[in-house]
């Protein structure tokens, strides 16, 4: 999960503090999810899920299926 939210960040071309503002949360707290050191609450994966258009099972790995889920 971790490699994901890092690759998404990347591919994206952002940095850990310009998401962590999109989440309004401080850099280093950012970085403590995206390294697994600390469990990231969900309501912050849906968030993300929703900014990079893709699903909450692609960023925590239970699926390589980029593309979100139809609503």
């Amino acid at each position: 999960m971790y490699n994901r939210l890092k690759e998404l960040r990347e591919n994206y071309n952002l940095t850990q503090s310009q998401i962590s503002k999109f989440l309004n949360i401080t850099s280093p707290q950012y970085c403590l999810y995206e390294t697994g050191k600390r469990p990231i609450p969900i309501l912050l994966l849906s968030k993300l899920a929703k900014f990079y258009n893709t699903s909450i099972d692609y960023i925590v790995g239970d699926t390589d299926e980029i593309i979100p889920y139809r609503k």
